[in-house]
């Protein structure tokens, strides 16, 4: 069977697609919630990863949210100059940026602590579903593949 280029560029047939339009729905779900705390979704995010683990590098935290230094590095700023978080280079080597919560950083998970309920709530999945979808993602995440390593 020869290639259709025509069928394969159909909008219908694109897996990235739903991808990205599930990720902007479900990324919006936050705001209602996240707004009144001052927060932006990324900034959750990193909230979450030093709620959980304290005290990281900004490399480690980049691997985890899988996000480049540019990306972080500004927001990262903007949460230490509002008390969040503190910046610290490594005493071992000084290229390092380790990141430590302040108290307020702290204090921001009792105060976020009711937003996964909310979303959970608003997206009408069944915790089976969740499940399923939350592994193929990872799976999918896990599996990427550029052209160069098709080759």
């Amino acid at each position: 069977m020869e290639y259709d280029y025509r069928e394969a560029m159909r909008l219908s047939n694109q897996l990235c697609f739903p991808l990205y339009a599930a990720a902007r729905s479900v990324t919006n779900l936050y705001t209602p919630w996240l707004k009144p705390l001052g927060l932006t979704y990324t900034q959750y995010l990193v909230f979450l990863v030093l709620w959980e683990q304290d005290g990281i590098t900004v490399g480690e935290l980049c691997q985890k949210l899988m996000l480049d230094n540019g990306t972080l590095t500004p927001l990262l700023k903007k949460m230490q100059t509002a008390g969040y978080v503190e910046r610290r280079r490594s005493k071992a080597d000084e290229r390092v940026v380790v990141l430590h919560l302040t108290e307020a950083g702290k204090a921001m998970q009792a105060r976020a602590k009711d937003v996964p309920l909310h979303v959970a709530n608003c997206l009408r999945l069944s915790p089976e579903k969740a499940q399923t979808l939350y592994a193929l993602l990872y799976e999918l995440l896990g599996n990427r593949q550029t052209d160069n390593d098709q080759s």
